[in-house]
């Protein structure tokens, strides 16, 4: 959960009112606020004009370095660094700097003069404390760490995501971060992303003390005149520092590193533990170093696509708007899709009941419910909390007070229509009918109801508490209200809303499901499995197409090919007649335990092939990823969504198609599209008319 804010500016104005002499009465600065108490201690806020988190821009840092160099002639008794904004303390780099980055050479010369002024501050002669709310990330905690000593409000979080980007740490904290905390706990935290929170931080050393907002400046001047109880370095730290021993975990984290991604696809970890290993001890050298590693790293290709993700985030949550009236939740269904929709919105803070016709789905989708929050929420007040929102409906009640309902029952067009009759009677004027289905357009479902206007589609994927997109399908007779409301509902829910027209299959499932069907082709080819799996994975895929589609259920598999095939696309290989005859024995995949592979504990076991597996070739990664690409310029063409952009970023948030290569159109469009038309029809001529090109890629550039 996001920390709660603290009303910053309030307790700046509270403190102001007892402020003895100034610096500057007027505060010339844009980016800060500059003040001084009775104490003689400064009080230096970050305050970012024109924006509602502090990001470190050029033009910040160099306001930041003036401000520097007027208390280096000024010797206050002190300096506390802390933020105006409620939203946390420094939010990192101001990414608008590196989009399109292209010359190493000038990103090394700004990156000198940022390590310029963190230095500066590092170097300053009197006590320095940063004061630390929120998100404390990146560049922000490089700042942090650049002061003598560090206070936590108990909501901070810190982190370096920079490895999101496909960078890593670049304002020194390469250096000052494995100087002060364990290299076992440092490097890991700057590999990964993940952050922690302030009694971790200071547990680990990070921080010297946790407080609470109202004990701030009692912390402070404890820090600034002596008294306050630092945390102490480990002598581990030292140790795991020391030349030999960094060669022996270097080596560690290349093994682990490799598990995770592949060097040739996220270089940027790799590059942070060479950075590591090499400059043993010489702090002066691993600082110049890491501004030519970073440098290096922002001009790759992976970089670049991985900032431009960050963009379509941005830009796919904008979509949401803000004016959420979404309180009640009402879920029928309590199967694995209807259950932890049900979960996610509880956890999200809204009250939702989930009903179905047996008790013992609802039951066990509590309990998924409770292992999720478990697994998510920090407190165990907020995992209560999170469960007494979600309520057991047998009888189905709750419809009457939801503000939304949700129907997640099978792909069945008849059943959908009789839980419809039997629900919208009772349903309170405005409130909005949701189906979660994946693949039957909305014109057909809604023949039966008396208010077709109020119904849209709201399509989730597996697992929900993981994949960020929500599908919006409308129809022609949607209420354009009801529309903007089911949207701003996914944004208050922490998802990413996709505006799609209704049609088969709509965006992502029409674009999976030929990559699935030729993983089936390939399997009556002989090839094997993992493969075929192994193909995908080598492309960048989180996982391959027969792993995926145990994941979703051969079952849901068989029907979306089916219906797909019917309505769109008669080219599209049939299902083979092995794969219906293990649905009809229930080897659905991962739900039932057993389908391509067998599953344990929610992960498919993969047996070695003997003899080891054959690497995949160039021409079957094609045949497997092509056709999403094509698919995508398809639904483009026929206006089923209306944005490139906005289709990259579905493909990766909904599917977790290779995020460095930037989604299945910027992939088409680095790859060449003369180079992807060509090889579709040299596909087509050789497999057959499933890979003739779309006619949108005329179009497309």
């Amino acid at each position: 959960m996001n920390p709660k804010p603290i009303k910053v500016m309030d307790v700046l104005r509270d403190r102001e009112l007892q402020l003895g002499p100034r610096f500057d009465d007027a505060n010339p600065y844009k980016n800060f606020k500059l003040t001084r108490d009775s104490d003689g201690i400064a009080w230096l806020l970050f305050d970012r004009a024109d924006a509602s988190a502090n990001t470190l821009s050029a033009d910040v840092l160099e306001e930041f370095d003036g401000i520097l160099a007027q208390l280096e002639i000024q010797r206050p008794a002190g300096l506390v660094v802390r933020s105006a904004k409620p939203s946390g303390f420094i939010a990192g780099a101001d990414i608008n700097m590196f989009k399109g980055a292209a010359d190493p050479r000038a990103i090394e010369t700004m990156i000198a003069r940022g390590h310029g002024v963190i230095d500066r501050l590092e170097a300053l002669r009197i006590p320095t404390v940063a004061v630390i709310h929120g998100f404390c990330l990146g560049g922000g905690l490089e700042v942090a760490l650049a002061c003598k000593m560090r206070i936590a409000i108990d909501n901070a979080r810190f982190g370096f995501p920079e490895v999101m980007l496909g960078l890593h740490p670049g304002l020194g904290g390469t250096v000052r971060f494995t100087e002060l905390v364990s290299p076992l706990e440092a490097m890991p935290m700057m590999l990964t992303g993940r952050t922690i929170d302030a009694r971790k931080a200071r547990s680990l050393g990070l921080v010297d003390t946790v407080t609470q907002e109202r004990h701030v400046e009692a912390a402070v001047r404890d820090a600034i005149f002596g008294k306050l109880k630092r945390a102490k370095r480990s002598p581990r730290v030292a140790i795991l520092n020391a030349g030999p021993v960094r060669g022996l975990l270097a080596s560690r984290m290349r093994t682990e590193a490799a598990k995770a991604a592949a060097k040739e696809n996220y270089p940027a970890p790799y590059a942070l533990i060479d950075l590591w290993e090499k400059h043993r001890g010489d702090r002066a050298a691993m600082l110049k170093a890491e501004i030519a590693s970073f440098a290096t790293l922002m001009v790759t290709p992976t970089a670049q696509n991985l900032i431009r993700v960050f963009f379509l985030r941005e830009q796919m949550k904008a979509l949401a708007g803000k004016d959420n009236k979404v309180e009640r939740v009402h879920v029928i269904g309590a199967g694995a899709m209807g259950g932890d929709i049900a979960a996610w919105c509880a956890r999200q803070g809204l009250h939702v009941t989930l009903a179905d016709m047996k008790a013992e789905p609802i039951g066990g989708a509590i309990k998924r419910a409770a292992e999720l929050f478990g697994k998510i929420l920090r407190k165990k007040i907020d995992v209560r909390d999170a469960l007494d929102r979600l309520m057991p409906d047998l009888t189905g009640e709750g419809v009457r007070n939801a503000d939304l309902i949700i129907e997640a029952v099978p792909e069945k067009l008849d059943l959908k229509q009789k839980v419809y009759a039997g629900l919208e009677p009772r349903m309170k004027p405005g409130a909005i009918l949701a189906t979660n289905t994946s693949s039957i357009p909305l014109q057909e479902l809604r023949t039966t109801l008396a208010s077709p206007q109020r119904l849209v589609g709201l399509h989730f994927f597996n697992p929900v508490s993981r994949l960020q997109l929500v599908e919006v399908v409308s129809h022609d007779g949607v209420d354009p209200q009801i529309l903007a409301a089911a949207q701003a509902f996914v944004g208050a829910i922490d998802r990413l809303p996709l505006p799609v027209k209704s049609s088969p299959g709509f965006l992502v499932n029409r674009a999976l499901t030929p990559y699935m069907l030729e993983a089936m082709v390939m399997l009556d080819e002989k090839v094997d499995k993992t493969v075929i799996d192994a193909a995908a994975e080598k492309f960048g895929l989180p996982m391959g197409p027969i792993e995926l589609a145990d994941q979703v259920g051969l079952d849901i598999c068989l029907a979306v090919g089916d219906m797909l095939r019917s309505k769109l696309d008669p080219s599209l290989p049939p299902a083979p007649e092995w794969l219906k005859q293990k649905v009809a024995k229930g080897e659905l995949g991962r739900k039932t335990g057993k389908g391509f592979y067998v599953w344990k504990d929610g992960k498919a076991e993969k047996m070695p092939k003997p003899g080891g597996v054959t690497p995949p070739q160039a021409e079957m990664i094609d045949r497997l990823v092509l056709p999403m690409s094509n698919v995508c310029v398809a639904c483009l063409r026929e206006g089923i969504v209306d944005n490139a952009d906005v289709v990259d970023g579905a493909m990766i948030f909904g599917t977790g198609y290779a995020p460095f290569r930037g989604g299945p159109l910027n992939y088409a469009r680095t790859r060449g599209v003369n180079n992807v038309v060509t090889t579709l029809r040299s596909l087509a001529t050789k497999f057959g008319p499933r890979f003739n090109p779309d006619a949108g890629w005329s179009n497309f550039s």
